[in-house]
């Protein structure tokens, strides 16, 4: 298979070039609220650069994780419709990039047989599909899945410059994919400290309570929970707001 189709007679489109994406990408990096707002974003970017008067281009993106979907992003319904058709099929242009790693092109959906959802894809006013790979470096997979009404609606010119704004984006999101990592394990980090918190509080008030070792008070909250099937940090919890008083118990620690 060729890395894409070539598409002879292909419009002159007049699209817009990608001039100032990097700076553009990189204040996404920074303005994100998390992942699904960077590739939302992104998607928006694609769409708005390649669509023309009467003849607009709908852009998702697609993050995997172990082959499986993490995070998908439109530029708006019509791409999210298509993304999700496509998952829902397990197969397309698009999942198909990504196992090759390289760009696919096809230019007219019409009578494509290598995949069904090409026939559902047509009857949702789809005639050609673009999708671009996003080399993350191991992090994760993403595809850049663009969506045309017009029958070889991207020309050579049009996968060359897809190309160059995919290579810039990959860069971003990989730092945006690092951040979120990085927020993840903070947050396990901060939970698994609040709950260790709780559950020596408790087995303090078990101790005085009892007269008994620390080993002890922690076999009577283990057997608790598991008598109770309620997990560990929750029958802690109890214990302290039955001495407390206080049904909320807050935890704090500095940043």
């Amino acid at each position: 298979m060729t890395s894409y189709e070539e598409s002879p007679g292909s419009l002159d489109t007049g699209r817009q070039e990608f001039h100032g994406a990097e700076t553009t990408l990189q204040n996404l990096v920074l303005d994100s609220q998390d992942i699904v707002d960077f590739l939302t974003e992104l998607a928006v970017i694609a769409s708005s650069r390649l669509s023309t008067p009467g003849y607009p281009v709908h852009a998702g993106v697609t993050v995997l994780r172990h082959k499986r979907p993490e995070a998908v992003a439109s530029s708006d319904a019509q791409a999210k419709a298509l993304d999700e058709l496509q998952n829902g099929f397990g197969d397309g242009p698009c999942l198909t990039a990504l196992r090759i790693k390289r760009p696919l092109l096809v230019s007219d959906l019409t009578g494509e047989q290598r995949w069904p959802y090409a026939k559902a894809a047509k009857a949702n006013g789809v005639a050609s599909i673009l999708a671009v790979p996003l080399d993350l470096a191991g992090e994760a997979e993403a595809v850049l899945n663009l969506y045309s009404g017009r029958t070889h609606g991207f020309s050579a010119d049009d996968i060359s410059t897809v190309e160059g704004f995919a290579s810039q984006a990959s860069a971003s999101l990989r730092l945006v994919l690092r951040i979120t990592q990085l927020s993840e394990a903070r947050n396990d980090l901060s939970s698994a400290l609040e709950s260790r918190t709780v559950i020596d509080m408790a087995i303090g008030a078990i101790m005085a309570e009892n007269r008994c070792s620390r080993d002890t008070a922690f076999s009577i909250l283990t057997k608790a929970s598991s008598t109770r099937n309620v997990k560990l940090r929750e029958v802690a919890a109890s214990v302290i707001a039955s001495i407390s008083g206080e049904k909320q118990i807050n935890t704090f620690f500095d940043e």
